[in-house]
């Protein structure tokens, strides 16, 4: 039997239109509606997933970008993943659900607030995706910052936040019917923040948690993205090459920032972005990958469309037949996000945007490394290899929340993954951060 790892869900197009563009939208779910997720959660716990990690993005981009974004619903619209956790708490039990959050648009007070509050209705299962992105900045009448100085600004804002968190002593919360005494105002700690960012006083107006904090969840390749992993995360969202030696050097990163923050390393559950395509045999992958070989223009513009929205910079415009450049992208869009892009390999002062979109668009196995094609097994043979040769501690499969997706990414994965032992058929209870902890 191989080792257990972890496996969550990114919601990868948010909450927003789940399966524009592919034959699932004429299901005819109502993606404004929470049914639709509902249903797709249940199915996520059922396959012993840990978490539910929800894309967002408060802006519809720049004026360049805005039609592209809007016009297939990569960007937008996007409704808050907040408001949507509720109704996917009520009718699941074990898994955790980690909504994105901007760390420049929730004041800390606030957001302390309303974290506590659905740690508690979720019995401990809430999780906080922090985000960095700075160009939303304008709709928040807030000055728009370097990439460094929002990290900064995060930093200063989960400070306080965890301050206020727990500033309520130990013995402060008493709930004594006896005595009629229901909390002691003497436990609680005044909390006096002047930052560079945020001035405000406490204590919060919520109670202590009985299972720990809420879960922080974040991503970012930066060196500045890394130092906060570190020192704050219990999940680290991480995109980086899917090989062994990659994964393991990646990891040794994380592991050394912890270290440096003195915490230890197995505190942090790192845990790699997938998206495989999953098919029913051999023949179907041949068939899949040899299909993408040679893509048309057309191929190659729906491929850069889609990375624009996440890279909030318009590639259609640009000549397929030239290196994109060193000043194309603003200074606030991630070094993983870019890489993400350029792929293994790649140089994007020296490839013509057209190679770059090629390797997108193209195709590859599971089962000799080249790509992500392949079948229940074969998917299996890739997650077992990283497991023992890199030590690797799970997966986020990206997709939308739509049963479909969910159903055709699951039926034959999960069997084959509980047969040998990586994927858990059961849960030991007391929420998320006890589900990153059962092994």
């Amino acid at each position: 039997m191989s080792q257990p790892q972890h496996f969550g869900w990114f919601f990868g197009r948010g909450f927003g239109p789940q399966g524009w563009g592919r034959a699932d939208y004429r299901w005819n779910y109502a993606w404004q509606k929470p049914q639709i997720y509902q249903q797709s959660i249940r199915e996520l716990e059922q396959a012993g997933f840990d978490l539910l990690i929800i894309e967002d993005a408060l802006s519809l981009g720049s004026p360049e970008t805005l039609d592209l974004r809007v016009n297939a619903a990569y960007g937008g619209p996007k409704h808050d993943p907040l408001m949507l956790a509720p109704y996917l708490f009520d009718v699941t039990s074990h898994i955790g659900i980690a909504p994105t959050v901007n760390a420049g648009a929730y004041p800390p007070y606030l957001a302390a607030r309303q974290f506590a509050t659905l740690q508690h209705l979720s019995d401990s299962r809430f999780g906080v995706n922090v985000v960095t992105d700075v160009k939303s900045a304008r709709h928040f009448g807030l000055p728009e910052l370097s990439h460094d100085g929002a990290y900064d600004r995060a930093e200063e804002w989960l400070g306080v936040i965890r301050e206020l968190w727990h500033s309520w002593d130990d013995g402060a919360y008493v709930n004594e019917v006896s005595t009629g005494r229901f909390a002691d105002g003497g436990l609680l700690r005044p909390v006096r923040h002047r930052g560079e960012y945020f001035q405000l006083e406490g204590p919060l107006n919520a109670i202590p948690f009985d299972a720990g904090d809420p879960v922080i969840v974040s991503p970012g390749g930066s060196g500045r993205g890394l130092a906060f992993a570190g020192r704050h995360s219990e999940v680290q969202l991480a995109l980086a090459p899917l090989t062994v030696p990659s994964v393991t050097a990646y990891r040794a990163k994380i592991h050394a920032a912890a270290i440096e923050q003195g915490r230890d390393p197995s505190d942090i559950a790192v845990l790699f972005v997938i998206k495989p395509e999953i098919v029913g045999s051999e023949e179907e992958v041949s068939r899949v990958v040899a299909a993408s070989e040679h893509p048309t223009d057309d191929v190659l513009y729906e491929v850069l469309a889609a990375q624009s929205s996440d890279l909030e910079t318009n590639l259609t415009v640009l000549d397929l037949d030239k290196p994109i450049g060193p000043d194309v992208f603003g200074q606030h869009v991630s070094q993983g996000t870019i890489n993400n892009l350029v792929g293994l390999g790649g140089d994007r002062d020296r490839d013509t945007l057209r190679q770059i979109a090629t390797r997108k668009a193209r195709k590859g196995r599971l089962s000799d490394g080249s790509g992500f094609v392949g079948t229940a097994h074969q998917f299996a043979d890739f997650v077992e290899e990283l497991g023992e040769g890199a030590g690797n501690d799970g997966f986020i499969i990206n997709g939308d929340l739509h049963p479909v997706t969910v159903h055709r990414m699951l039926d034959e994965t999960v069997p084959v993954l509980r047969s040998r032992g990586i994927l858990r058929d059961s849960f030991g209870g007391g929420g998320l951060r006890a589900n990153l902890a059962d092994f």
